[in-house]
């Protein structure tokens, strides 16, 4: 009876859990197809950003520089939850080898892995990030004024982001900063635009609103690449959950068979003696 009782028990709790994971699976489904809309509005303005830019530079060439001993930065965008997998290990692993004699700085949006590089000397600043679409734009507030006080500090300095593609167990790396490396394009229009500013005030502003731009994208993208693993990786727990409560069951069922066999032999064995006693 003891044994059985520990059965259900386990059981209880297996079940239990198996609701809590399968609730988990249907909220990461919604906030996907919820950052699905966002992140395709979200690519039109990209878009048209380049687009305006490769107008402008059309007529005006013009291609950002740095020196060549500036640092150079890399921006992971990483899990906020857990039950991901190995996601953060993996934009780990696509980070170039540590050249020793010039490192690369990291900086992190997301608390999990976050609380990889604690104590690496690499990091300069780890961000937690989104859990939802509703708070990036937060978070992001946060990673520009992170970006500034770089700046500050170090002065100009070039930025590789490296993030999941949201619809592929893949990493993709792209250099934010300095953008629009390539060659100007030729012009689309046989007169140049015309301008209240500057072309170089003007292509300033310009990188402000595509860097801003640039972000919303990576994290919507990142934060559905984490949902859609997340989904994976409780697909998995929950089936194999499911093969546990189905084994405990088989257990349970047969620990019952057993009881009731016993409890069939004490009252056989309760009317043979009560036969044998009896007048």
């Amino acid at each position: 009876m003891t044994a059985r009782r520990e059965l259900e028990r386990q059981l209880k709790s297996l079940r239990d859990i198996r609701s809590i994971m399968g609730s988990m699976k249907t909220l990461a489904l919604l906030e996907t197809r919820k950052l699905t809309r966002r992140l395709a509005a979200q690519n039109r303005v990209i878009e048209s950003i380049e687009a305006v830019a490769a107008d402008l530079r059309g007529f005006f060439p013009f291609t950002p520089s740095l020196p060549d001993d500036s640092p150079h930065v890399y921006l992971l965008f990483g899990s906020e939850r857990g039950f991901c997998g190995d996601f953060n290990e993996t934009l780990l692993q696509a980070l170039p080898p540590t050249d020793t004699s010039r490192s690369p700085l990291l900086l992190t949006v997301g608390r999990k892995l976050g609380a990889r590089l604690e104590g690496d000397p690499r990091a300069v600043a780890l961000l937690d990030g989104a859990s939802v679409a509703e708070e990036v734009e937060k978070k992001l507030n946060r990673l520009v004024d992170t970006l500034t006080t770089l700046q500050q500090r170090y002065g100009a300095f070039s930025l590789t982001a490296v993030y999941h593609q949201a619809d592929a167990n893949a990493i993709r790396t792209i250099r934010v900063l300095p953008p629009f490396q390539e060659s100007p394009p030729s012009p689309r229009f046989a007169f140049p635009p015309r301008l209240t500013l500057e072309p170089e005030a003007f292509f300033a502003a310009l990188l402000d609103h595509y860097l801003f731009a640039a972000l919303h994208a990576m994290a919507y993208t990142s934060l559905m690449a984490e949902n859609h693993r997340r989904m994976e990786h409780l697909e998995g727990a929950v089936r194999r959950l499911e093969q546990d409560v189905a084994e405990l069951a088989r257990r349970r069922n047969i620990l019952r068979q057993e009881e009731i066999t016993e409890e069939i032999e004490v009252i056989m064995l309760s009317v043979e003696a009560a036969r044998k006693t009896g007048p």
